[in-house]
């Protein structure tokens, strides 16, 4: 049997669920600091919610319904499924904290999920908040995953983030501390960045108390700051062919944390949104391709970490 080349998602769940298990995205109906004005407005410049929110995820459904919808479209071919109700939309903890509890109740009370991921920025999670996270977390599966992005402040300006990387590093510590699986979503190449800052986060990223990690390609997005950005300018942008990137995040695992779990290496936009890149390979495949790359080059998760 192949020695595993990278500590994948799908053995991670295994190891807390007994059967199969699919997460179930949810827009729970929540905005974000950097759009309504509390940290700043427009959002970050790389973002548009549309490109990650199936069809079923509509705000004017209430999280029962939503997730009614997607376990009827994945229950067809999987009966004995079990699913985890993942709060994808906009910024999943920032609200009322009762409205916030109210939402995530619902979801668990949906018979056949299991557990809740919560979508998050680093500046929104408050004391009491993670203090009923961390009870909850005595008695179901929970993850919050943080959206990190970068761990160089300047990029994080660029990008109108609204925090830097030390309240990052804030969460991620309180969190995992609190008993919680913490999370981290990353973007390989944002612009600005050399090949060597995008190692050095993986570097940093291993200092922290994380247990999985969400890779992702650049995408640049029609609508957004960075898209119409990179229409104008796209000099100011260095968007690799997919054999190039597969380097870059097998370079990138290399020096991260072996535990730490990788749950993908890309996202895939619609097309009728995306402006680049234009790579026309589903998740799996990217996957499959960049598993025959780390075998050509003897590449191992952590191989190159030291702590």
């Amino acid at each position: 049997m192949e020695k595993a080349r990278y500590n994948d998602y799908g053995s991670f769940l295994q190891k807390h669920f007994a059967g199969k298990v699919q997460k179930i995205s949810i827009n729970g109906g929540f905005t974000c600091p950097n759009r309504d004005g509390s940290v700043g407005r427009g959002g970050c410049t790389f973002c548009n919610n549309q490109t990650f929110n199936p069809e079923y995820c509509r705000t004017e459904l209430s999280v029962t319904e939503q997730l009614q919808e997607g376990i009827r479209f994945f229950g067809r071919k999987y009966p004995t499924m079990r699913y985890l109700a993942y709060f994808q939309a906009y910024t999943s903890t920032y609200d009322n904290i009762d409205r916030l509890i109210a939402r995530y109740e619902e979801a668990l009370s949906v018979e056949g999920v299991v557990g809740i991921i919560i979508g998050t920025r680093p500046d929104c999670m408050p004391s009491a908040l993670l203090d009923y996270l961390s009870e909850l977390a005595q008695k179901t599966f929970v993850t919050v995953e943080y959206g990190v992005e970068s761990t160089l402040d300047t990029t994080l300006q660029r990008i109108n983030r609204g925090h830097d990387y030390a309240t990052a590093i804030d969460a991620i510590t309180r969190t995992a501390q609190a008993g919680i699986i913490t999370g981290a979503h990353l973007i390989l190449g944002l612009p600005g960045e050399s090949h060597d800052d995008i190692l050095s986060h993986a570097t940093r990223l291993s200092q922290l108390p994380l247990h999985t990690i969400k890779l992702h390609q650049l995408q640049l997005i029609k609508g957004t700051v960075m898209g119409n950005e990179y229409i104008t300018h796209p000099e100011h942008f260095d968007i690799p062919d997919i054999d190039t990137y597969i380097d870059r995040a097998i370079d990138f695992v290399e020096l991260l944390r072996p535990d730490i779990v990788v749950e993908r290496f890309v996202s895939q936009s619609p097309a009728e949104l995306l402006i680049a890149p234009h790579w026309g390979v589903k998740n799996h495949e990217f996957t499959a391709r960049l598993l025959r790359r780390m075998r050509q080059r003897d590449a191992m998760q952590g191989s190159k970490w030291r702590k």
